[in-house]
């Protein structure tokens, strides 16, 4: 089973324009929508509707909290959320024409006492794997996810920004950067699908079992015991970038728990991003295909 922690979720606000954006002047929208967000929080939903086992867990506060919190109850996912003060996040993405812009706001400030709080919602679950997937709020350092790592018998398996990703020190089964966190906390040249598994051993040198690097229009990486693995990404029109990175790793992480070798995950997990990305927002999409979107995922040895 798996326990999904997010310590700084946010309600996803999708906006989308017919016209190019411009400075200065009113835009109107053609359409919006609010999803659930977060890393951990999406992970959370496509794991059950994998049928997965899984338990949302992290902090949340305000309406948007409330919201987050009604959304995964109505979507049947499981959680065991900490409550805090302040207001969790909105994060908006606007797509007019062939362009898209993030907006992310920071998220309210806590302390360390959360750590504490979160620990005691995982143990209590009994996981397997915990998943910590996304940033830290204001008032945490990288320790809080160090110490998830360390705090019980399971794997642990990160998804956070390069800079968090260097100051880690506990075991780690698995860590997923994207290209560009790849270059940062590397200093490698990530150019190249090849220069990419050269910096994904070099984060292996540092504590993480394996490494899955999402490559966006190149596809993605899985470097670990099993060797170096690079999937294609599938010829599709893409809409909406959000979340294409949590789709990869679930993908990966549901496969796992059904007891798939590293090929047939990483396959699972570049099919079940093609999906994600095919539609505006982060609200999961159609899985019931998946098997046969994932046998034409070519996956080769570098």
């Amino acid at each position: 089973m798996i326990v999904t922690v997010t310590y700084n979720p946010a309600v996803d606000q999708t906006i989308q324009f017919d016209e190019q954006m411009a400075p200065d002047r009113v835009m109107r929208a053609d359409s919006a929508q609010f999803d659930a967000g977060g890393k951990g929080i999406n992970a959370a939903q496509l794991l059950t509707a994998m049928d997965r086992p899984c338990v949302a867990t992290g902090l949340l506060g305000g309406f948007t909290g409330s919201f987050i919190r009604e959304t995964l109850q109505d979507d049947g996912v499981e959680t065991a959320f900490v409550d805090v003060d302040g207001t969790t996040r909105l994060n908006t993405t606007a797509i007019a024409a062939a362009e898209e812009y993030k907006l992310n706001q920071a998220g309210p400030t806590v302390d360390e006492s959360v750590v504490d709080a979160l620990l005691e919602q995982v143990r209590a679950q009994s996981p397997d794997r915990v998943l910590v997937g996304g940033s830290l709020p204001p008032g945490l350092s990288p320790d809080a996810i160090d110490r998830i790592a360390a705090g019980g018998d399971w794997e642990t398996i990160v998804d956070t920004g390069g800079d968090v990703l260097r100051e880690l020190d506990a075991q780690y089964a698995l860590c997923k950067p994207n290209r560009a966190e790849l270059g940062d906390a590397t200093g490698a040249d990530v150019s190249t699908v090849e220069g990419c598994a050269d910096a994904a051993d070099t984060f292996r040198e540092r504590g993480f079992d394996r490494v899955l690097a999402s490559l966006g229009a190149d596809g993605a990486v899985l470097v670990g015991d099993a060797g170096r693995l690079y999937a294609e990404a599938l010829d599709i029109d893409v809409v909406d970038t959000v979340g294409a990175g949590d789709a990869l790793l679930s993908g990966v992480l549901s496969a796992w728990e059904a007891g798939a070798d590293d090929e047939t995950a990483l396959r699972t997990g570049v099919a079940v991003s093609s999906q994600v990305v095919q539609r505006a927002g982060t609200a999961v999409p159609d899985l019931d295909d998946i098997d046969s979107v994932r046998d034409g995922v070519t996956v080769r040895r570098l």
